[in-house]
């Protein structure tokens, strides 16, 4: 049996039609950047997420990198996010000659560590904003972190590329990630839970400013064709990005709903096989939609060596944390400063999930890491 990481085939088989009906409707009407498509994926993520504006950007990165400009973080300014995260998120803030301030993350669920977070927040005063990742598409406690953010008036801006449709409680109500701080992100990468078929991301924001910003930067700072006030980007959604997200965008939450069961599913066959891994309790809510399904293991090189091998699709997130990233040696950081994410770089395995994998490719994927540690 093979079992791959992600399939992207076996959706696309179920909408083939009409994904390339809109695909066509978009190249035979000429409008191929910033037309009705993406007028519509920003108004239905906007409403699904909860936020007043939803501004189609190029990619993911891009979004980080906007949102935070637009956020006012400028040179010189300090922001705290997570070493245990794609490059991204810390990129953006070094692209505007801004400081990342890395907190390590906790053992528990992976995101920032809240109690590093206000031990920052006290030590340094030119903290002006934080970006809290929602990792492997699990929720921060979004509450808890504006609690300890407010007082000190730092900004937010959520990194919810992996976690579209999860949800969070904040002042006793159900909300969904990237819609409590002054702003949020979301990457439809491919392999995201809700994808595109190239790269194309969004900034959200209740903030008629941030709004008006990003809008202005994603056109080369123009707010009128050939008239720049500022500096900007090239980062539009396309249209074509924009038809495909349109067709994917109502199967979100059953998609969702799929993912959550593949997971459950993944426990249960872990507890049958009584297999020695750590392996992600499944929530009761939905502050865990399982972009990535990722356990700890022990010999996690050769576990992974062993189940290639066998046909079996994994990956390893993340294999060097950020603060031990040579491009980022000039921020003074070494080994042991953040001992938790140095962990999690050698010990966890991502295995295959997405809507469409069956439980007879699940068994088997436990079954041959039973097997591996009979073996060793």
């Amino acid at each position: 049996m093979k079992v791959p990481l992600f399939d992207l085939t076996r959706q696309y088989k179920k909408m083939r039609v009409e994904m390339m009906n809109r695909i066509d409707e978009v190249i035979s009407s000429g409008r191929v950047i910033l037309g009705k498509n993406v007028e519509e994926i920003e108004r239905n993520i906007a409403k699904y997420i909860g936020v007043k504006h939803a501004i189609g950007v190029a990619s993911g990165s891009d979004a980080l990198l906007l949102a935070l400009r637009a956020m006012g973080v400028k040179a010189g300014d300090r922001v705290i996010t997570t070493p245990y995260t794609f490059f991204a998120t810390v990129s953006a803030i070094t692209r505007l000659d801004a400081r990342p301030i890395f907190v390590d993350v906790d053992e528990k669920n992976f995101n920032l560590s809240l109690n590093d977070v206000k031990r920052a927040l006290k030590e340094d005063e030119r903290i002006k904003a934080i970006i809290p990742v929602h990792l492997f598409g699990r929720s921060v406690d979004m509450q808890s972190l504006k609690g300890i953010c407010d007082p000190y008036g730092v900004k937010i801006l959520e990194d919810a590329a992996q976690s579209v449709g999860s949800e969070c409680v904040v002042d006793g109500k159900k909300v969904r990630t990237g819609s409590v701080g002054e702003a949020g992100i979301l990457s439809f990468f491919p392999t995201k839970n809700l994808g595109a078929y190239g790269d194309a991301g969004m900034v959200l924001t209740n903030s008629d400013e941030i709004n008006e910003k990003v809008r202005m930067l994603r056109v080369h700072g123009s707010r009128k064709k050939y008239v720049h006030d500022e500096v900007g980007y090239n980062s539009r959604m396309d249209e074509i990005q924009a038809a495909i997200l349109n067709v994917k965008f109502p199967n979100l939450d059953k998609w969702i709903s799929k993912r959550i069961s593949v997971a459950k599913n993944y426990a249960s066959l872990f507890e049958k096989y009584e297999v020695d891994v750590v392996y992600p309790e499944v929530p009761q809510d939905r502050s865990y939609v399982f972009h990535q399904y990722v356990i700890r293991v022990k010999k996690r090189d050769e576990l992974r060596e062993y189940l290639t091998s066998n046909h079996i699709g994994t990956s390893i997130y993340y294999p060097i944390p950020l603060h031990l990233q040579k491009c980022f040696s000039y921020l003074g950081y070494k080994m042991g400063d953040f001992p938790t994410a140095e962990e999690l770089s050698k010990e966890t395995l991502a295995l295959p999930i997405f809507p469409e994998i069956t439980v007879e490719e699940q068994a088997y994927v436990v079954e041959k890491i039973k097997e591996f540690y009979n073996k060793s």
